[in-house]
């Protein structure tokens, strides 16, 4: 399918990434949405239904369907958390994690690990080699977050971080999104822990967004679900975070919709109606180029 070019002035004039009022604007140039879960299907808290009736409608009118999100879990579990918040059968047609892909990095890697994350993910460890081990017997590093994502920040880790590193272990981040919303709070991710383990000239390995293997885990999953294939200018990704979904989906090659009303808002203004300017000159600063953008994920 061939793509329809979408007007550079947008709904409010403004040059560059246009401002769209929903999916349905852009919905017929692609066969294939990748969507980002955490800032645009839900906020860890409630899900948001005009993002399901979205994804819902695009599904309804011949287009797959799949989240792919930075969670370090598999995917069942996301998938449960999913019908916990509220989101119905219909939504999507399959779910791919860095988790999911993070396993395979788990597989390569010495058996003696060192977990650094709280116990909710460690069904990460379910069914592979991987053994956790204290920190002065372990060959490497698994981080999943915090220990304590609520409370924690990267400079409880400062120390520890420079000890390990210290001794070469190679430092397998789970999760690498710096943040995610929950409520109306930032919480710190694996990512954060990830960037202070390489300040100190340590060596991660990292396979969720913005890496490729989750892009290519989650093309090969649609594929599988409706036995056709998908070129890469029919995908659209849609997604909140600038260095993991943005970046991400442009380096392999894709078209992005920015939902701006994530983890960014703060800014460009008020979350549900930025300043398009400033928004714009946001986008600029990061050399990005979305399809369009929209405050919050909508048909």
């Amino acid at each position: 399918m061939a793509n329809s070019p979408v007007s550079s002035s947008g709904t409010d004039g403004n040059t560059g990434s246009p401002r769209i009022s929903g999916l349905s604007e852009i919905a017929a140039n692609y066969r294939l949405v990748l969507c980002d879960v955490w800032g645009v299907l839900h906020n860890g808290v409630r899900s948001w239904p005009a993002a399901i009736e979205a994804l819902s409608n695009f599904r309804k009118g011949g287009g797959a369907v799949v989240m792919i999100t930075n969670a370090p879990r598999p995917h069942g579990p996301v998938i449960e958390q999913l019908a916990r918040l509220g989101v119905p059968e219909g939504t999507f047609d399959g779910v791919v994690t860095s988790g999911d892909v993070t396993r395979e990095l788990m597989k390569q890697a010495p058996a003696r690990v060192f977990h650094i994350g709280p116990a909710k993910d460690d069904r990460l460890f379910e069914g592979i080699h991987s053994v956790r081990v204290a920190e002065e017997e372990a060959e490497a590093i698994v981080c999943t977050g915090p220990f304590n994502d609520m409370e924690e920040t990267p400079e409880d880790y400062r120390e520890m971080m420079q000890r390990l590193s210290g001794r070469g272990l190679p430092f397998i981040c789970a999760n690498p999104d710096l943040v995610v919303e929950v409520g109306d709070r930032l919480i710190y991710c694996a990512g954060a822990l990830a960037a202070l383990y390489e300040e100190f000239g340590g060596t991660t390995r990292i396979a969720g967004k913005p890496y490729s293997p989750i892009y290519e885990a989650a093309i090969a999953l649609a594929e599988e679900k409706t036995g056709s294939k998908f070129a890469r200018n029919e995908i659209l990704a849609i997604g909140d975070g600038m260095p993991t979904d943005i970046k991400g989906a442009a380096d392999f090659g894709l078209d992005v919709l920015y939902v701006s009303a994530g983890i960014h808002a703060a800014e460009y203004g008020d979350a549900d109606n930025p300043d398009a300017e400033k928004l714009q000159a946001f986008l600029d600063a990061r050399g990005v180029s979305p399809v369009a953008w929209i405050p919050r994920l909508c048909w």
